[in-house]
Formats: C-alpha cells, structure tokens, sequence
C-alpha cells in the first residue's frame, strides 16, 4: 500500500474513503478487513453499526465473544435482540425432587450494583440455596443464561452508543400467553441491563413480533428488579414502534393484555413524538383509545384480577406526538375524532391503515380537521384508487409492426369514453388464466392486446 501514493492519498481522503467503504456490502466488509490493519480499522464502524443478536444459551457469557463486544461496541448504533418461541424456551412446573408435587417459584432478579465477583457465588441466586439447587438441576442452561442479569448489564455497559434497539420474540402460541417462559426472563435481563447501562443516546425503540405479555416485563413500573430512577431511562425513548400478536376483539375479550399494553403506553405519554402500532394476525382494539372501551370496564369472567375491573383507565395524552400509524384496527368514529382532537396542537400527521369502523364514518372521524383548519379543504384532496391494465410487449415482433399496430388502434377503433369495473375484472381473470401455460396460452394472450398477433 505504502508503494502507490496515489492510492494512499485518495485513501487517507475523508471524503473519498467513506465514499468508497459506502460502496462496499456487508457480505465484503469482513473480507475486505483482513486486508491490513488499517482496512479493519476504517472498516470497523461500518459493518458494526448495525449488530443482531440471536439469544442462545452462551450469547452472553463466551470470554471471547464478550471481548470482541468490549473492543467493537461503540460503532454500534442499532441492535437487533431475537428470542424465538421454541420448544425449548417453554419451561414444566418445577416439582419437588422428594415428594413430586409442584413448588411455586417467586422469581426475584439478581442484579448486584457492585463489581465484586464474590457477591454472586456468596449469595443464593434464586433466594435460598435449596431453590437454586433445583432449578440448576431441572431448567436447561438457556434459562440460566437468560436470567444471568449481571452478563446483560456488561453486555449493554460495552454500547455506549446505541440509539435504536430493536426486541423480537416472535412464535408464541395463544395457549401460552398466561405462561411464562425463557423469553420473559430474558426481557426482564434485558430492561434492567438498559436501566443501568450509560446508554444516553438510546431515543428508538422496536418491538417487532412480540407477544402481548411482553409488555410487562418491559414495563419498570410493574416491578421485577426496577430501580426509583428506572423509568426516567425510558422517557428519553421518542420513537416507539410495536408490532404485537392481535387479541381478537370478541364482545367480552380477556382484557389484561389490554391493559398492560395501555399501561405501558402511559409510560411515554410525556416522551414520545413518533408511535406505529400494528396487529399482526386478526384486526384488534385501537390501543390509543382502550380506556373508552365498554369491554374493559365491566366485569368479565376471562379477566385474571375481576376484583380489579372496576378502575378505570386513564386516557392516553401524548404530550409531544407529532407523527401517528395504527394497523389492523377495529375502533369507532367517535373514538379517532376524540384522539385528533386532544392531540390537535402537537399532531402533523396520522395514518390509519386497515382500519375497520364499528359505527360512524370517515366524515364524522375526522370532523375535527374542518374545526382546526377552519374550512373543508382538506376534503379536496382524496386519493383516487383505480385499477391499472398490464401490458407486455409482444417478443420477436418487429418494432415497425409495433407502430403500425399501435397507430391503427388508436385512429381506427373506437375507444370507450370510461371502461367499466367488470371489464377491468373479465380482463383481469382472464389475463390470470392465460399466464404461466404454454406458448400457444401466451400466443392467445397477446391476440387479446392491442397488438395483431398472426
């Protein structure tokens, strides 16, 4: 490298270096580090920024991986946290070894804020000894693992700089959700390794494909291990994408996922500026609107505390919201109109996709745009939806046959001033039939065109 100065001073150009490593793929910036030295030096940021973690059972607690994650972690800037719902993560009842019955487990996190390595083989991990002697004996390495705080907290300790963390756990089964499993220890691991991490740059939360009960064990306010100070690390979050696994609406649905979700939505009503919400699977109650729910203020037999059914629901009131997406809703007219109203002085956008109205239409929903901006506008600009024909060139046909067709098309055949819906749908099916056959279907496809097919 040190004989071709011109390529020594194109490299040592700011500009042109980080011009030409944007060039480069993910696939080849390995390959391209083992170049030399300096290679994997400039090289480093770019193929760390971005950091995904599929949780195994040694993830956090391999000397070499952990020391990689010390050297490397401050090029990270978003970090993916995957924990699929396997076979494996699903853990029996926890019986007594002598007389077989079943010992309730009172789980209390091991999180010591000292640096002292004694204090863990000193105490009892799980509460008492006889706890802990069964529950090595009888749970596999990855619950440890899971519930091994201190190895989150040195793991997130080594992202100085992260800003976007992104928490999937997808394959949970609907039987399941009143259970608890491997991935909720591990979220409890993770939200308090957060907690006492310096992660100041930390504004963008994800949680993709999680289960409904995921949000209580991200919730510091409900307990397990959270500090005084524990939720003012979470009101630094701005951005908060949830992507959950829907409740079905039903007329009495089990309402404590429900409010657990909008209890762990209170805990950034004063943060936030940009929230998407979606139910993935069947369409499911609007969370910004669930203390306006009839369903979740009477008693139900489904619900897992009826003595509880009574209290209310606070509204939500996102303080600083400025942009707003739901998906695969079920909500009322009423309710959107309500939301864009108390939201109307912070509010720049909002997007409702698939979304299914109980009662009331549009015109009533978003009623309270004419009071903001003071006339009907708003209702000029409506997007038109309209179905589009597909027309492919015929091969092998000779540009001036082309030209000829198109011209006698155009100047000799009469054209419908509007085509109507059904023939767009006869085109359309019958256009299906026609792909994927054989030559002589294609040859009766293209008869159908503009193009004279002989």
């Amino acid at each position: 490298m040190a004989s071709s100065s011109t390529f020594l001073r194109l490299w040592l150009t700011d500009r042109a270096r980080d011009t030409l490593l944007s060039c480069v793929s993910k696939e080849d910036l390995p390959a391209f580090r083992l170049a030399c030295h300096d290679f994997s030096v400039r090289a480093a940021p770019l193929l760390f920024e971005e950091v995904n973690i599929d949780f195994r059972a040694s993830t956090f607690t391999k000397p070499a991986r952990m020391a990689a994650l010390d050297r490397l972690g401050h090029h990270t800037r978003a970090l993916t946290f995957t924990m699929a719902h396997t076979p494996e993560t699903f853990l029996p009842p926890l019986l007594d070894p002598t007389t077989g019955e079943e010992i309730t487990f009172t789980y209390e996190p091991y999180a010591p804020t000292s640096r002292d390595s004694l204090s863990r083989l000193s105490n009892p991990t799980y509460g008492s000894w006889e706890m802990t002697d069964m529950l090595v004996k009888q749970y596999s390495p990855l619950f440890h693992a899971a519930a091994n705080v201190p190895s989150f907290i040195r793991a997130f300790s080594s992202l100085p700089n992260l800003k976007h963390l992104k928490i999937s756990c997808p394959g949970q089964e609907a039987v399941q959700r009143y259970r608890r499993s491997i991935v909720d220890y591990a979220l409890i691991s993770l939200r308090i390794a957060v907690e006492r991490s310096n992660l100041s740059s930390l504004d963008t939360l994800s949680l993709v494909s999680i289960h409904p009960g995921a949000v209580l064990y991200l919730n510091p306010i409900m307990g397990f291990g959270a500090l005084p100070n524990s939720v003012k690390r979470w009101k630094r979050v701005t951005n908060l994408t949830i992507c959950m696994d829907s409740i079905p609406f039903v007329p009495y649905p089990p309402s404590d996922h429900l409010k657990l979700l909008h209890s762990y939505l209170h805990l950034f009503a004063s943060s936030l500026t940009d929230f998407v919400f979606r139910w993935q699977g069947v369409k499911g109650l609007s969370p910004l609107s669930l203390d306006k729910e009839v369903c979740l203020q009477k008693a139900s037999p489904d619900m897992a505390c009826p003595r509880r059914c009574h209290l209310a629901l606070r509204p939500l009131k996102f303080e600083k919201l400025r942009n707003m997406e739901v998906e695969n809703i079920v909500v009322d007219a009423s309710q959107i109109s309500s939301f864009i109203t108390a939201h109307r002085h912070t509010i720049r956008d909002f997007n409702f996709e698939d979304t299914h109205l109980r009662s009331g239409d549009w015109d009533q929903a978003l009623t309270p745009l004419t009071r903001i901006s003071g006339s009907e506008k708003w209702k000029e600009k409506v997007e038109e939806v309209m179905d589009v024909p597909l027309l492919l060139s015929p091969v092998g046909l000779e540009e001036k046959r082309v030209n000829e067709a198109l011209v006698d098309y155009f100047t000799c055949k009469p054209r419908p001033s509007r085509p109507s819906i059904g023939a767009w749908q006869k085109a359309g099916s019958r256009s299906r039939e026609l792909f994927g056959g054989t030559p002589e279907h294609f040859r009766r496809f293209l008869r159908t065109s503009v193009f004279s097919w002989r």
